[in-house]
């Protein structure tokens, strides 16, 4: 018996995947348009005159924030179509010296940039940059407080992320339950959710950025995304770049990578940084593992084949598989200063307990103790991806990929494969193609990366970096998931001059 398949991905602080490119990128160029009024007295096409020239009114939400909404078209090819409310919050610069407005996205997709900002605001900025910006959170179109994408009760959404699966992993019959599952949620999400689940594509947010650019009155775009927020961010210039000012990319992805390549990747990733984390527990005390690393890795995967043999009962009924236990292995991997969590977890399942693991389970899908959700992330997180990305769910094909995938990560990569099952019959199908970002004509864009980054690989913001035609590197040498604000005073330094100042670094500081 096994856990039903899910794509793992990680944001500041939560599991985020990466997205790819969605479509043609001329065809939302912006356009020559009539002389029009707006914040920024910029011209804008007729049809969306009426959002760009919206004024905010920004309302007293407690902690020194302001909050707001926005409207943005639902369809940007048909402005008329219908709105989606964007959900915005704001911590106003402290300083004398106020640059501008700086959006802030944690990542996702399918993560609050709202919530990040008004509860977690030193976690994501550092004094500098609140001195020097407004710093703004978004929720996303499909996100939290935005319109947002809707498909199940709690009850059900339990059964879709911790359910068990009848039939052996990989197996057809595996497969099909999958298949099954899958297209229920699907089917739950578009009745739920109604037209918006087809507009919730990464270009058509990249647009929203540009109308909240110019609603906030700022000119150009000021921007730190953390890890999708990376691809948000690039997309943004690409279609944009005349309209970029300072946008600081951490923990980057790749947008020119496959679906495929990036599941092996990050599954190289999360097995990377699982050997670092034994390596540091072995050195130890209370380590639950003996011997070498090799050794402690042997005993993981023995834990991972045992619940998916025989999952463990926690104490609330649900059963503990490998899919889940997976989670909770994956999650507190994202920063170095979570390892302890991951021993105390190891430790637990050792003695066939499985409340620590679903813990750590739990908070990474944003289930709280009483079964409700704090959001709709995980809803979020595949409505997103399912149209950002291409899937194909033949059989062969799958195992062929889960064969390449096992050989890259022998101990986890078996539990990151068949991720095509989740959107390969999602409601709305992919329609554009993957390739490299360039933003062309865009001013300096700074991408950082982190050479053992588990979620988002460091190879990919080299790449990034050499795609955007003015792509900085900032490389920091260390685990986890990110690096800005995270302990590096050459990070927050490079990334502060450049946002707050403009200065970009003549060579990569190798932090």
């Amino acid at each position: 018996m096994t856990h039903r398949s899910r794509l793992i991905a990680a944001v500041a602080g939560a599991v985020v995947l990466t997205l790819g490119l969605s479509g043609c990128v001329s065809a939302f160029m912006p356009q020559p348009a009539p002389n029009t009024s707006t914040p920024t007295g910029e011209s804008v096409d007729a049809a969306l005159e009426p959002f760009y020239s919206q004024v905010l009114a920004w309302n007293d939400c407690g902690e020194g924030m302001q909050c707001t909404t926005a409207t943005a078209p639902l369809d940007y090819g048909d402005p008329g179509a219908g709105d989606v409310n964007l959900a915005l919050v704001r911590h106003q610069a402290t300083g004398s010296n106020r640059v501008g407005s700086l959006l802030v996205n944690p990542g996702g997709p399918g993560a609050s940039g709202y919530d990040i900002v008004k509860n977690s605001l030193d976690f994501i900025t550092d004094n500098t940059l609140q001195s020097s910006f407004d710093v703004v959170g978004f929720d996303p179109r499909g996100v939290g407080r935005s319109s947002a994408v809707a498909c199940y009760e709690p009850a059900a959404m339990d059964e879709y992320l911790y359910g068990l699966t009848t039939a052996a992993r990989g197996t057809d019959a595996w497969i099909a339950e999958l298949e099954a599952s899958s297209a229920a949620f699907g089917a739950a999400c578009a009745t739920n959710t109604g037209a918006l689940l087809e507009h919730v594509d990464t270009q058509s947010a990249a647009r929203d950025l540009d109308l909240l650019r110019a609603v906030l009155g700022d000119a150009k775009l000021n921007y730190l995304g953390y890890s999708y927020g990376t691809y948000l961010g690039a997309t943004f210039a690409e279609l944009f770049p005349d309209k970029v000012g300072r946008l600081a990319l951490d923990g980057a992805l790749d947008p020119a990578t496959t679906n495929f390549e990036v599941t092996k990747l990050q599954a190289k990733g999360f097995e990377s940084a699982l050997r670092a984390y034994l390596a540091d527990c072995l050195a130890g005390t209370d380590c639950p593992f003996d011997g070498t690393v090799d050794d402690a890795m042997a005993t993981v995967a023995a834990l991972l084949a045992s619940v998916d043999v025989s999952p463990i009962t926690n104490s609330d009924g649900r059963q503990l598989g490998s899919n889940a236990l997976l989670t909770a292995i994956i999650y507190p991997l994202y920063q170095q200063a979570a390892w302890p969590l991951l021993s105390t977890m190891f430790t637990s399942v050792m003695r066939n307990d499985a409340t620590d693991a679903f813990q750590l389970a739990d908070s990474y899908n944003g289930r709280q103790a009483d079964g409700s959700y704090l959001d709709n992330s995980s809803e979020a997180f595949s409505a997103i991806n399912c149209v950002d990305y291409a899937y194909n769910d033949d059989p062969a094909a799958m195992r062929a990929q889960a064969a390449e995938i096992e050989a890259a990560a022998p101990i986890i990569g078996r539990y990151m494969s068949f991720g095509d099952i989740g959107c390969a019959n999602w409601p709305y199908a992919f329609t554009g193609e993957r390739g490299e970002i360039h933003a062309t004509g865009a001013a300096p864009i700074l991408v950082i990366g982190t050479t053992n980054d588990p979620a988002t690989p460091y190879a990919w913001a080299q790449s990034l970096s050499k795609q955007l035609d003015s792509g900085t590197l900032v490389t920091f040498q260390g685990e986890g998931h990110t690096a800005y604000n995270k302990g590096s005073a050459c990070v927050n330094d490079a990334v502060d001059n450049y946002l707050v100042k403009g200065i970009v670094p003549d060579a990569d500081p190798m932090c």
